[in-house]
């Protein structure tokens, strides 16, 4: 369910851009694109719920919160691209010129793509039989088929490492994997791991959340050897101009690794990847708002899910993008805080000061970063700037600190006082 076409992108363009040095910079990449995400499924299990998490903050948060993370990865954002990267990537290079930029080639192949998606997505409780033994062997097989090609056909030494990669290749591999996003998603199929686990019997909450541990760390294991996989592949002497994405390296890779056949394995590759996140989203969301909207069926969540997505799917991306990422980079550092403070219940109380204090000046940076880059063109930079790592798009990290120990000296003074 994590893994995405995102997450197929992403280790190539970081082992074309530090090269010799790819492996320093992925253990910085799987550190937070594996690490939080692991910690964030940890999080849920110890809480309980995502809604209980975020409850510690406020009650009005544990209702806008987890509102505004299930609408921005499920039909918001995620979905939709999902369907239509699986469309450019697996549909698109094999048909006639004028058929691939047609709106009605989009909207049929997006309309059986949901189909497929709705159907895996009525029975949650058959989902781990089905991503276990169909999905994800698919895609674990044929990633697996690449890496043994590339031994038997040398693709060439590494390439030489560029911009941040060569003076912080460790540092920049953990910013490049805080943007994959998948902490977001960790609290989104918290919800399904745990519902699944009850369905196969596992009742007693100790039981569940060390079972969803182990969960997490299956699935971490795995993401990290496809990392590894596509990062070193990534930094080997592709071709002799540089490749402007990770799909544009993986297309150089494929073809070179088995010729025309190669653009058909990627395409295989991208749409599986692409149905196994959409399917755990539309379930995750579906399952959310049953809950939170008691009236209507799971079974008619999941299908206003994939009609909306496909919907938005055939609006064009790039509108959604716009409106959409900005609103990710303002809940994703809330979301890095809570896991944190979620996982620390053993040193920070559930009841403390410190829940509102970081969260609440996390989400007042995020408000003010926001408003800087979508609506005044970066005019308050020159003060941002200021802040460590801000550059790198990690500013709120010592406002967190900060208002984290403000919160710890309020719950002192009230100790103090009760005694």
């Amino acid at each position: 369910m994590f893994f995405g076409a995102g997450n197929l992108i992403f280790p190539p363009f970081l082992g074309q851009s530090s090269g010799d040095q790819a492996w320093l910079s992925l253990i910085g990449f799987i550190l937070s694109a594996v690490g939080l995400p692991i910690l964030g499924v940890v999080a849920i299990a110890k809480a309980g719920s995502f809604p209980g998490l975020a409850g510690r903050v406020h009650g009005l948060f544990a209702l806008i919160f987890p509102f505004l993370i299930y609408v921005s990865i499920g039909p918001g954002l995620a979905i939709p691209r999902a369907g239509s990267l699986a469309f450019e990537m697996g549909m698109e290079p094999f048909l006639p010129v004028q058929w691939a930029h047609s709106e009605s080639s989009l909207l049929l192949y997006s309309l059986v793509f949901f189909a497929i998606v709705w159907w895996f997505s009525l029975s949650p409780s058959k989902l781990v039989d089905r991503f276990g033994k169909l999905l994800t062997p698919t895609l674990l097989a044929l990633i697996g088929i690449i890496y043994v090609k590339s031994w038997i056909t040398p693709l060439g030494s590494a390439t030489k490492p560029t911009g941040n990669y060569a003076s912080q290749p460790v540092i920049q591999g953990f910013l490049d994997g805080y943007l994959t996003m998948d902490a977001l998603a960790a609290l989104v199929f918290g919800i399904v791991v745990a519902n699944t686990l009850r369905n196969k019997g596992v009742e007693d909450k100790k039981s569940l959340s060390s079972y969803m541990v182990i969960a997490g760390l299956g699935a971490g294991i795995l993401l990290t050897v496809i990392y590894v996989i596509l990062g070193v592949l990534g930094s080997t002497h592709l071709s002799e101009e540089k490749a402007e994405n990770g799909a544009q390296i993986l297309t150089l890779l494929m073809s070179k690794l088995f010729g025309e056949s190669g653009t058909l394995i990627l395409g295989v590759i991208f749409t599986v990847a692409c149905l196994c996140v959409s399917i755990g989203l539309v379930t995750s969301c579906s399952q959310y708002f049953h809950q939170l909207f008691g009236k209507l069926s799971y079974s008619w969540w999941v299908t206003i899910l994939c009609i909306a997505s496909m919907g938005v799917a055939n609006l064009g991306l790039t509108q959604i993008l716009s409106v959409s990422v900005p609103i990710l980079g303002l809940i994703y550092p809330m979301a890095i805080v809570l896991i944190l403070l979620g996982l620390a219940e053993r040193f920070i109380s559930p009841h403390s000061f410190v829940y509102i204090t970081a969260v609440g000046v996390v989400a007042l940076f995020g408000l003010v970063d926001l408003v800087n880059t979508t609506f005044l063109g970066h005019q308050w930079d020159k003060w941002l700037i200021q802040l460590p790592f801000y550059k790198e798009g990690a500013g709120w990290v010592m406002p967190a600190l900060l208002a984290g120990c403000a919160g710890m000296l309020f719950d002192f003074k009230n100790r103090t006082r009760e005694y």
